[in-house]
């Protein structure tokens, strides 16, 4: 394994605007061999700029650099120290484009890129895939990918978290003693019927026509290009990576998707949100690193 090299700011223009990057590269002077055809493009998720929560992708990209990854840690237009107005992870393919062709400019040896997103960083990743058909997108680690919608939120409350209420003595207590309010009651009612009818009152036809323009459907596309190249990471305590598999289950191109044998898929089970404890965070790095090198074998790079 590598030692991680220096790490330098990058700036460059996507839409007449400016955004900022810190690269990192490998120390590759002991080691000749080492994967600079291979490159990462760190996505941030969420109204984050490029360090991520608790320093999340910085020690993720000193991470993969020791391993001889060169890893582009960028801000999305309007966030950080990139210029322009605010956008949602649907809108951000030009600034992944904007980073990838910069990562080029300044390795030219940089063939396959591969993206890296959590919670709608993920989900910019597939998005991007699906629009662009960039051919230098080699794979995609994607981490408790963000696929909300109205009916796969109430699915998740009402699984994880109204059933259990139901089952505690003191929820009874309360409602009999008048101590529960209207407001709660009818809140639950709405989402048991919001349930119900993404599960079983829409035929699959007719879920495929509502979902066939819908950024969930951009994203399966997407997932389907990338083909064998996918790492999906969960966490067991995450209503984020809850709502993703609900969703999953719940809709037959997803359930397909998440059978390919060639998927590469672990679920750390104590991880929160951000896999923001040392443990979690480290068992993630190693993840990448070994799918990585796996991706590396089978693509031949």
């Amino acid at each position: 394994m590598n030692a991680a090299g220096p790490e330098e700011a990058l700036i460059f223009d996507c839409e007449d605007e400016r955004l900022v990057g810190i690269l990192h590269l490998p120390q590759t002077a002991s080691e000749p061999e080492a994967p600079a055809d291979t490159a990462v493009i760190v996505i941030v998720g969420g109204p984050q700029y490029r360090a991520g929560s608790h320093r999340q992708f910085v020690l993720l990209a000193r991470a993969l650099a020791s391993a001889g990854y060169p890893v582009l840690r960028f801000d999305y237009r309007g966030m950080g120290d990139s210029s322009g107005a605010v956008r949602n992870f649907e809108q951000v393919s030009e600034d992944i484009k904007a980073a990838i062709d910069r990562l080029q400019q300044r390795l030219p040896s940089v063939q396959r890129v591969v993206l890296w997103g959590l919670c709608d960083g993920a989900s910019a990743a597939l998005l991007y895939a699906d629009a662009t058909h960039d051919t230098r997108v080699s794979g995609a680690c994607l981490l408790n990918p963000w696929i909300r919608s109205d009916a796969s939120l109430a699915t998740t409350q009402l699984k994880h978290y109204y059933t259990r209420r139901l089952l505690a003595p003191d929820f009874w207590v309360k409602l009999f003693s008048g101590r529960v309010a209207s407001g709660a009651m009818i809140e639950l009612g709405q989402k048991v019927c919001l349930a119900a009818t993404g599960r079983s009152c829409v035929h699959a036809a007719e879920a495929h026509a509502v979902l066939r323009d819908s950024f969930q459907q951009c994203m399966a596309r997407g997932w389907r290009r990338l083909g064998k190249s996918i790492l999906l990471i969960l966490s067991g305590n995450d209503y984020t990576a809850k709502e993703f598999i609900e969703h999953t289950h719940t809709v037959e191109t997803w359930r397909d998707l998440l059978a390919q044998q060639s998927l590469q898929r672990h679920t750390l089970p104590n991880a929160d949100h951000t896999f923001s404890d040392e443990t979690a965070r480290q068992a993630v790095e190693r993840r990448t690193v070994d799918w990585l090198n796996c991706l590396r074998l089978v693509t031949g790079v």
